[in-house]
């Protein structure tokens, strides 16, 4: 169940997400974990969260994938944790992803792809996620970045940000971070025992904004092995504790609200291995 915990920041209000409690399954090629409704998964509570309406941490075994099908009117992009995720679509981009890649697919007015483990010997695991975009009807796109495991580890990275957002992302740019037609950044991480980052709130995105506070969604992968079960009872795992509160392990999420301009969420390393997390920030 998901749990209201009190921080020693008084603005934020953070209620947990414990790994079992997500969406899962196992259907051999594939196993997954659902943060929100998806296919067969479906809870009214865990719709969408501000922009974000899916984050799959999907497994694939070699020889395996998603078939080629379409989407519209979503951001969807894909960060890949271990091994090699092949990317093909109708815009003629055809890529094969490794670690530290992150795919970016603006799916606008329409696009078919598809996402393959051609490697047959290696599985992938990765995030598939989902925005809501803030404009409909736009020309499909897609943008590739890549960010080193040497660039993230102890430092608080920026992998996505939004186009329009008062100057915030340029597309025409080909490094930094990946632009999304969303209110939305994602950030990452990886934190080694003992140390900690801390993520500030930025203004608003959108400059017709009447809300001064911002939504934050962070949440540790699962790096060990695909457990339903038990996240925090492996004790060479990876934990985290928010802002000197309540600890999160592997699989685990936090959805923050109430914080404003200039409040900081601190996260903690505190378990026996490197915690790799991302976060989200959202109008």
């Amino acid at each position: 169940m998901s749990t209201e915990v009190s921080t020693s920041n008084p603005n934020f209000s953070i209620r947990l997400r414990r790994s079992e409690d997500r969406g899962n399954a196992d259907h051999g090629w594939l196993k997954t974990f659902h943060t929100f409704s998806f296919a067969m998964y479906q809870d009214g509570e865990y719709d969408s969260f501000g922009a974000l309406r899916v984050i799959n941490e999907d497994r694939v075994t070699p020889g395996e994938g998603f078939g080629t099908h379409a989407h519209r009117e979503f951001e969807i992009f894909s960060y890949i944790i271990a091994g090699n995720l092949t990317h093909r679509d109708s815009l003629n981009n055809v890529e094969t992803l490794k670690r530290g890649d992150l795919q970016m697919t603006s799916t606008g007015t329409g696009i078919r792809h598809s996402e393959y483990n051609d490697d047959r010997e290696e599985g992938v695991h990765f995030l598939q996620i989902w925005a809501l975009p803030h404009t409909r009807g736009l020309k499909p796109s897609y943008y590739t970045r890549h960010f080193s495991d040497a660039e993230k580890e102890g430092k608080l990275v920026q992998v996505i940000g939004p186009v329009g957002a008062q100057g915030v992302i340029d597309e025409r740019e080909a490094s930094g971070p990946a632009p999304v037609h969303a209110y939305l950044s994602m950030f990452a991480t990886i934190l080694p025992p003992s140390s900690s980052v801390s993520h500030v709130i930025s203004a608003p995105f959108s400059a017709n904004s009447s809300n001064p506070t911002k939504k934050v969604y962070v949440h540790v992968i699962q790096t060990t092995k695909y457990n339903p079960r038990a996240s925090l009872t492996n004790a060479d795992a990876a934990k985290v504790k928010i802002n000197g509160n309540q600890v999160l392990g592997e699989g685990d999420g936090a959805f923050v609200e109430g914080g404003k301009q200039g409040d900081a969420l601190t996260i903690e390393s505190v378990g026996g291995s490197n915690a790799e997390v991302v976060v989200f920030e959202m109008d």
